[in-house]
């Protein structure tokens, strides 16, 4: 069992609580953390380079000069790759990068983030953090007790906060998302993993969930 402290907003232990490495995989699967990774990188790409071939660059098709007779090596047109000017050859055109793999291999990889990320000591825990209102240095205030302030953090909720949201996203380097849209690599890009008691509750029943239906499928 892994142990992680859990504190309140004025960065103060006030308990402990209990995570089960088997609730999200047991192990940490290194390559398909990669490959899992990389699938999200690639599908944010927006895949509109172009570059111009030879037949679409301006200018005149005619020969340069005739073939023989001037001593110099045969040229052709312009617009050859050769020259100056001319187009490219086989440059990047329009594509799109977008790949999935299987559902099961990258909920498993989800969850393996988050073991990661325990095992590493790189996640605490808050007992509560509601907001009466959309306050800007609640938040911060919460960030500077938690010595959070400069580092990169992703703050797991158990389900949508406006107020919340509204309240960080001026915050340099801090993200607010319900855990249900976390993925391998929301989890892995911070440095930090912040999270609600209720957050961590949440993610401890879908790793049960997702143990449950991986068993059925098996």
């Amino acid at each position: 069992m892994l142990s992680l402290n859990v504190y309140n907003r004025q960065g103060e232990t006030v308990g402990t609580v209990e995570v089960d490495p088997d609730a999200f995989g047991g192990t940490v699967n290194q390559q398909l953390l990669h490959d899992v990774v990389l699938m999200h990188l690639a599908n944010q790409r927006a895949g509109t380079h172009s570059t111009l071939r030879r037949g679409e660059v301006a200018g005149s098709t005619r020969k340069l000069f005739r073939q023989k007779g001037t001593g110099n090596a045969r040229a052709g047109t312009r617009r050859t790759n050769k020259r100056r000017g001319g187009g490219t050859a086989k440059g990047p055109k329009p594509r799109d990068y977008e790949y999935h793999l299987p559902r099961k291999a990258v909920r498993a990889a989800t969850r393996m983030a988050l073991l990661s990320r325990f095992q590493d000591q790189e996640a605490l825990v808050i007992d509560e953090l509601a907001l009466p209102e959309i306050k800007t240095k609640h938040v911060a205030g919460i960030v500077r007790a938690l010595k959070l302030q400069g580092a990169s953090c992703l703050l797991g909720t158990a389900g949508p906060d406006p107020t919340l949201y509204k309240s960080a996203r001026n915050i340099p380097g801090l993200e607010v998302q319900p855990v249900s849209q976390f993925n391998a690599y929301s989890v892995l890009r911070p440095k930090k993993l912040l999270l609600t008691r209720a957050a961590l509750e949440e993610l401890k029943q879908q790793g049960v969930r997702g143990q449950g239906s991986a068993a059925t499928q098996e």
